[in-house]
């Protein structure tokens, strides 16, 4: 008659010596079995299993906006095909001091950068920014005493039958000045005399022959 009851449940089977049954030595547990699906216990008890595979997506809220392109996951157990446009490497350069770079929804792979743009870099050294003044990490060194100098110069002109143009640079004693102006401008008088002839009268001589 049978012995075993509720608590101790059959879980092998041996007829005229030979093991037809022998689940005592499984290993399986419900976690290791589909969810909904039964199975026996190594101690004879019939369960349901409890794997839902690799998660319980139920609670997942991810949209697929939010899933790379083409990629695919499981989403409160549904399948869902990413859409998340992939952007890989985006560059910029800025080239004005409003300017803003609008940065493109998607995936970035971290390679991409902004800057501000090699030729406007150039403009911002020291020399070209005032003294005291950081901009964008170049303190300047400008003070204004950069600026070309005016120095003031004299001159003198002969006259002749002919239009001269003088000019400052003209009489420049000094290379490394910038600009010149005249604080003083001497034109000769015009040469004038008066002699006498052999008819009586005189002869009046205006200017100097140019020497040839």
């Amino acid at each position: 008659m049978p012995v075993h009851d509720s608590s101790h449940l059959v879980n092998k089977v041996v007829y005229y010596g030979e093991t037809l049954i022998d689940i005592s030595i499984d290993t399986v547990s419900a976690a290791d079995v589909q969810s909904g699906v039964y199975f026996h216990l190594p101690t004879g008890e019939r369960v349901q299993g409890t794997c839902t595979y690799d998660a319980d997506t139920s609670d997942a809220t991810a949209l697929a906006a939010e899933i790379l392109n083409t990629k695919t996951a499981y989403v409160n157990g549904n399948k869902v095909t990413g859409s998340m446009p992939n952007i890989g490497a985006q560059t910029a350069a800025i080239s004005a001091v409003a300017q803003t770079v609008q940065i493109s929804a998607g995936y970035h792979d971290g390679s991409g950068s902004v800057a501000i743009d090699s030729t406007e870099q150039a403009k911002i050294v020291a020399g070209n920014i005032k003294t005291g003044v950081e901009i964008l990490g170049v303190t300047g060194t400008y003070t204004g005493d950069e600026i070309a100098q005016a120095h003031a110069t004299t001159g003198s002109a002969t006259p002749s039958t002919s239009s001269q143009t003088i000019l400052p640079s003209s009489y420049n004693v000094q290379p490394d000045d910038d600009f010149l102006y005249f604080t003083q401008f001497t034109v000769a008088a015009v040469p004038y005399t008066e002699t006498s002839n052999a008819a009586g009268g005189y002869t009046v001589t205006i200017g100097t022959v140019p020497q040839s």
